[in-house]
């Protein structure tokens, strides 16, 4: 008598509904496993496609300068890197001058990093409305270097900026909580104590784990406005734009102009940070990565338990059916019979345990977007069909010994078993 794997798959989902609760405590490591896995893999995936999606917003040809890395920190930065000196308005407009690879250079200034005003925010006001800000001065040519581009209004001007002119480009959000009813352009907003006119509102950027909320709530008035209010120390943040396909050259160019403008020794490192979104992008795929493999590490323990338990269990059933094993046996069931019938139960109990795990990393990872739409979370195919690969390949492999164990029970012994 030749059982065929259909036949043996009905047969082990009947046995899983006769035995409902202890066939769902057995595979529990399993479930717990699975769901671990796919919910991690679907959080390191949106967050690999927010990540390319920042990259594509920001541009692949545009470096970013400043005093120390760009990129992702964590509260890393040495003692050597805070100290440094900022950079200035001289050393882009050096970058612009004297790179060949450089097609534009465009300029952020803000108040020294530690300081006082570094370190407290800014409020922009509007007939008893209030909103925190984030405010910067920067040069008009912001726009297209670092794609900051308006949806309503202008940017500023290069004669607005010579001028020193009170006006300001103000963030989505900062424009809503500011004007709820209407228009703000036209309108004089109070940020950090002085009075700008509203000449342009930028497009709503897409928030996600590089953005934040981008240039959403920020004010950016013209670079040398902001001198005009803040003589004092200030940091300077300077994008560069390639040529297409000279960013590798662009970045030599512009370290060797920095490092002579700054002295620095030629076996001396840099005393100052060139990135760029594909590298800030890199860093924190290595992180995930990193992440990944400590998942993985951690839901292997979960399987594992999960395993030795469906072993538990399946050494459980051979001994309860040992009679039946002995009847089919003299009914003409061979050794292979038995044993495909004990493993596909196995397999079967475990794969059970993976669709549990898949339906609750899908849920899990809905109310991510639902409640944290920042922290992107996307479930692929792929992630779905190897949990329950991996599920069944556990019940598979820790069910062989049990099937070979009630393979091998002598006929005339099983029947005699009470």
């Amino acid at each position: 008598m030749q059982l065929h794997f259909g036949v043996n798959s009905r047969m082990a989902l009947d046995t899983l509904r006769q035995h409902k609760v202890r066939s769902l405590l057995t595979v529990l490591g399993v479930v717990i496993g699975i769901t671990t896995v796919i919910s991690v893999a679907s959080i390191l995936v949106g967050v690999d496609r927010d990540v390319q999606s920042t990259l594509n917003q920001f541009g692949s040809n545009t470096l970013f300068v400043f005093k120390f890395s760009p990129g992702v920190h964590f509260g890393r930065l040495s003692t050597e890197e805070r100290m440094r000196k900022p950079l200035s308005m001289e050393d882009a407009e050096a970058i612009k001058e004297l790179c060949p690879a450089v097609l534009d250079v465009s300029t952020d200034v803000f108040p020294l990093i530690g300081s006082a005003a570094g370190n407290t925010p800014v409020t922009a006001r509007y007939q008893g409305r209030e909103s925190d800000a984030k405010y910067n001065g920067t040069t008009p040519n912001r726009e297209y270097v670092q794609n900051s581009y308006v949806a309503r209004g202008r940017f500023f001007t290069e004669t607005e900026n010579e001028h020193r002119v009170d006006v300001v480009v103000i963030g989505y959000d900062l424009d809503k909580a500011l004007f709820p009813d209407g228009d703000g352009l036209g309108k004089s907003i109070l940020v950090g104590g002085h009075n700008f006119q509203v000449i342009g509102v930028l497009e709503k950027s897409k928030a996600g784990i590089l953005r934040g909320d981008g240039n959403d709530t920020q004010a950016f008035v013209p670079h040398n406005t902001y001198i005009k209010h803040y003589p004092g120390e200030v940091e300077h943040f300077i994008a560069a734009l390639a040529a297409p396909g000279q960013k590798d050259i662009a970045e030599d160019q512009v370290r060797g102009v920095l490092r002579l403008r700054r002295h620095v020794p030629f076996n001396a490192p840099d005393s100052f940070g060139i990135s760029s979104a594909e590298q800030i992008a890199d860093q924190l795929r290595q992180i995930t990565a990193s992440i990944a493999l400590l998942t993985i590490a951690i839901s292997s323990i979960g399987l594992l338990v999960g395993g030795v338990g469906v072993m538990n269990i399946m050494l459980m059933s051979v001994t309860e059916r040992t009679r039946e094993i002995g009847v089919r046996k003299a009914l003409g069931a061979r050794r292979r019979d038995i044993a495909w019938q004990f493993v596909t139960e196995a397999m079967a109990l475990t794969g059970s345990g993976g669709v549990i795990g898949v339906s609750l990393a899908m849920l899990i990872s809905l109310l991510i977007n639902r409640l944290a739409p920042s922290l992107p979370s996307v479930i692929p195919m792929w992630a779905i069909a190897v949990g329950v690969s991996v599920s069944m390949s556990v019940g598979l492999f820790f069910g062989i010994y049990p099937a070979m164990k009630a393979a091998k029970l002598d006929p005339v012994d099983a029947l005699r078993y009470e």
